[in-house]
């Protein structure tokens, strides 16, 4: 066999060089779209920091004007040249006459009985009118919730004599009930609640109703446990303003052992004359609960003003 009968060597491929390309850099996260009104500069957010803390501490002075009132003798409370350190040091004697001129212990479970009944029912109440403003139709729906939401622009000073007149007529005048019923009327916390369970997906209410569920079982065992959040934001809320008000617990009773705090402070104060000492131990007192309440629940309340809408969201 000759040279030229070997078979050919088959001549290795040229090799293409590809291009080098260089590595990728990590993308930098994007930057939140919800920039302050001033702008993102850090000029802007200094001065915005600026603004909240002046406004934080115009809103701080009176609660520490208060505090070291509480703390002062009715002579030192008297004197503006000790304003912020009193003469005679700080003393306990407004805290102590203040227990002993007035039935706080009573007060106090009065409040807090009328407050937890008060915001039981309004929570309870609220919850069944928003679910059925949400995910029922019935006539007149619309109009009724039109109703609900012009019922929130009516101040509840307006309606302290028709709530006395039937209150006289059902002859509940001097009873827990009179003080109650009337503060569950929350047309607020009905819009409130009746947009909360409008984000809340439809479909889990499909599939109940496939499993055979009714109205009342997906709303008390569907609905409402992925409410308890909502829920308890509102109920802080009712919780508060039953434990502050005033008026219509002072309109509604007149037996001292119906009172609640705010009017049994004011009784103390009216039969001893202004003690600017006494007075500031009395309203100290009345906050201390309210203040534990913010502290435990902050978070909740928090975020019923993102959901709602009052934070911008």
């Amino acid at each position: 066999m000759t040279s030229t009968d070997a078979p050919a060597r088959s001549k290795p491929a040229p090799q293409v060089r590809r291009p080098v390309t260089p590595p990728r850099r990590p993308r930098r996260p994007e930057r939140s779209q919800t920039n302050l009104t001033l702008g993102a500069s850090r000029t802007a957010r200094v001065l915005a920091l600026v603004v909240l803390g002046v406004a934080a501490l115009v809103w701080l002075l009176p609660m520490a004007w208060a505090l070291l009132t509480a703390f002062k003798s009715e002579q030192d409370a008297s004197d503006p040249l000790h304003w912020l350190w009193p003469k005679h040091g700080f003393t306990l004697d407004g805290f102590s006459s203040v227990w002993e001129r007035g039935d706080l212990p009573l007060w106090m479970l009065n409040s807090l009985l009328i407050s937890a009944a008060v915001t039981v029912i309004t929570v309870l109440v609220s919850a069944m009118a928003g679910y059925a403003f949400s995910r029922t139709l019935f006539a007149g729906r619309r109009w009724l919730f039109t109703l609900t939401v012009a019922a929130v622009l009516v101040p509840p000073q307006i309606l302290i004599v028709p709530w006395f007149q039937q209150m006289l007529t059902l002859n509940l005048l001097d009873t827990y009930a009179a003080v109650i019923l009337p503060q569950t009327v929350a047309p607020v916390m009905v819009f409130i609640l009746k947009k909360h369970f409008d984000s809340l997906p439809k479909e889990l209410e499909e599939a109940a109703r496939i499993d055979g569920a009714g109205h009342w079982r997906i709303f008390w065992s569907v609905l409402l446990p992925l409410s308890r959040p909502m829920l308890a934001a509102v109920a802080i809320f009712v919780f508060i303003g039953a434990w502050n008000n005033f008026l219509w617990p002072f309109i509604s009773t007149s037996d001292p052992s119906l009172m609640t705090l705010p009017v049994g402070i004011t009784t103390v104060k009216d039969a001893y004359g202004i003690q600017y000492a006494q007075s500031m131990a009395s309203a100290v007192l009345a906050a201390l609960p309210l203040i534990v309440v913010f502290v435990f629940f902050q978070r909740h309340i928090v975020k019923s003003v993102a959901t709602t809408g009052l934070g911008g969201q």
